[in-house]
């Protein structure tokens, strides 16, 4: 059977990968890079910083692969390291004052009065997730998990966020009712959230 045969349980990779089997280990990092990438996207870091919380929570896994409890919960674990890392690069920029990547983006404020399609579909885009950003943790830890490429299955986002497999298509719909009621009447977004952010994103 090969490791990446998807009948392949997660606790048979994690003693193959422990055990030194490097095909093993990318089909471990194949089946939960999309939920890591998406839950370090969610801390808003500059791209080298997130690049090293992704590569540093990976670390963590090598230096613990013999001792994961849970196999079957391997994404929460994952979530909760990834999350730990991105913490860790926030207080270090907090004690160097090293400025964020928003704080660069928001004040290179394009002046000129036409946008070609490409940087309005940027703005457009900016303007949703910092709505995104406004709603209650639950949902856009939800909404920037979902839209991971490529997109991790309910049973993973389950295992990550903790939220029941048959409550999260009803909580991503009660979270996509809020993001369309607080973007009424601004000018970029209303009428034109219709669907997920990863759609808009795109």
């Amino acid at each position: 059977m090969r490791d990446d045969d998807p009948a392949v349980s997660v606790a048979e990779l994690l003693t193959a990968a422990a055990g030194g089997d490097q095909t093993a280990w990318d089909t471990l990092v194949a089946r939960y890079a999309g939920l890591v990438w998406s839950v370090a996207r969610g801390y808003r870091l500059q791209v080298g910083e997130t690049d090293d919380a992704v590569q540093n929570a990976w670390l963590r896994l090598v230096e613990n692969l013999g001792r994961i409890h849970d196999p079957a919960h391997l994404g929460s674990w994952l979530a909760t390291t990834i999350r730990r890392e991105c913490l860790q690069v926030l207080r270090r920029r907090g004690r160097t004052g090293y400025p964020t990547e928003d704080v660069e983006t928001d004040a290179a404020v394009d002046p000129a009065p036409a946008l070609d399609a490409g940087l309005l579909q940027d703005e457009r885009s900016a303007a949703l997730w910092a709505a995104v950003n406004t709603l209650p943790q639950r949902c856009w830890g939800l909404l920037r998990v979902l839209m991971a490429s490529p997109p991790p299955s309910y049973a993973e986002v389950s295992a990550a966020l903790g939220i029941p497999v048959g409550s999260i298509g009803p909580t991503r719909q009660r979270c996509l009712d809020q993001l369309r009621a607080r973007v009424i009447g601004d000018p970029l977004l209303d009428d034109s959230v219709t669907s997920d952010p990863a759609e808009e994103a795109t």
